[in-house]
């Protein structure tokens, strides 16, 4: 899916014209408000940059939370402070996103000032991509670009219904990057390709693996998911998370992997744990030896050998999902290792792509994120898109 970019718009095409651009600036703050992970922000700068250097007239817009109507602490201005800091530049903050005082606002405007709107969920008609709203929204602008790879696989007012009324329709250069790696790594790897899916279910995954399963050379499954395929193959696994109901899907998936010749490969051996805490007892058993009343909470040392020389020669790997529950120091051990192993096979040469979720906070908390050849910035969007589906909000832009 070939889409029109910021790229193709000249400094000719965007002065003193105002773009609309919808950004993803939900970021987490902690309780009296101060942003404690400013990652969104900075990825939203290259293509805002561009823009003011181009002399545009920068109109951001983005969503915050789950408000329910209009709610004080989930209003932008700690986005709007940040931001300007980030720019070295004053950011107009509104206090609504549509009306008079937006458009008044837009107006006073002068080419390469940056203006933030209101969190776009104070309407309930953003989610509804109420046209009426969208209409309202692209009132105050000229063009369009899209540059919210997390919220782009929702077709809401500020990510798709925008679109009918502004031209160009363009994606920002954060949605050109997570396109260009997330689609060729899918449609044309460095083989081998290699995919690590992890995480505690296999029913959020099932998509992802379908379809990887078409694509991949390895697939390495790790996570709590490890133990439905476990009991479908007939072993006991103690009280580890099962999901009874996906025993015969993980039957036919390993099925499926033989078929194509995909290896399909699961841990060897597991750390178990006798309850669900920090500070449980632990011990590392083989996959055959899980006793009664244990439930599983980490790969063991064995697996990740296993995992690490499966890797070794593979030229592209896809990363989504931890290998257990990393948020446990004790039980973050199998994951840290894969964060270690990708950023060692990325320096021979090997493309890495961490695919959104809690892989990307695994890989930050090891402080390996700059040795990541990419770090999408989506969870969900990821997922779909490695599914391949179609995204609301890329479609609906212009075609290149």
């Amino acid at each position: 899916m070939s889409k029109k970019t910021l790229a193709n718009l000249s400094a000719a095409d965007l002065a003193g014209k105002r773009a609309f651009v919808r950004v993803d600036f939900n970021v987490p703050v902690d309780d009296a408000g101060n942003i404690t992970d400013d990652t969104r922000i900075r990825a939203a700068l290259p293509t805002i940059q561009d823009l003011t250097q181009k002399g545009a007239k920068v109109i951001l817009a983005s969503h915050f939370g789950r408000p329910k109507g209009v709610d004080d602490k989930l209003r932008l201005t700690p986005v709007a402070k940040r931001l300007s800091e980030l720019l070295g530049q004053e950011v107009i903050k509104t206090d609504d996103c549509i009306g008079d005082d937006v458009a008044a606002k837009v107006a006073a405007m002068s080419n390469g000032q940056v203006l933030l709107l209101e969190n776009v969920r104070f309407y309930k008609e953003e989610e509804k991509n109420d046209p009426e709203f969208a209409q309202k929204l692209a009132a105050n602008a000229d063009l369009y670009v899209n540059d919210a790879f997390g919220t782009a696989h929702r077709a809401h007012a500020s990510t798709e219904g925008v679109t009918k009324y502004l031209s160009p329709s363009v994606a920002g250069y954060l949605i050109e990057k997570e396109l260009q790696y997330l689609q060729s790594a899918i449609e044309n790897p460095q083989r081998p390709l290699a995919a690590i899916i992890g995480g505690s279910k296999v029913s959020s995954k099932i998509g992802v693996i379908e379809t990887l399963l078409e694509k991949c050379d390895k697939l390495i499954i790790g996570g709590g998911m490890v133990f439905t395929f476990f009991k479908a193959r007939g072993l006991s696994v103690g009280k580890s998370l099962v999901e009874e109901d996906k025993l015969e899907l993980a039957k036919s998936l390993e099925a499926k992997a033989k078929e194509r010749g995909v290896a399909l490969l699961l841990p060897t051996d597991v750390v178990i744990a006798d309850n669900f805490a920090p500070d449980a007892n632990a011990q590392t058993v083989s996959i055959e030896n899980i006793p009664d009343g244990w439930m599983g909470l980490d790969i063991g040392a064995d697996s990740v050998k296993f995992f690490q020389e499966a890797l070794a020669d593979c030229k592209s790997v896809i990363w989504n999902g931890p290998m257990g529950v990393f948020e446990f120091d004790k039980f973050a051990v199998g994951t840290e290792a894969i964060a270690h192993t990708l950023a060692t096979i990325g320096k021979s040469g090997a493309t890495t792509i961490i695919g959104g979720g809690d892989s990307v906070a695994a890989v930050e908390k090891v402080g390996l994120a700059d040795q990541m050849s990419h770090i999408s910035t989506g969870g969900g969007a990821s997922l779909e898109l490695l599914e391949g589906k179609v995204l609301p909000g890329i479609a609906a832009l212009d075609e290149a």
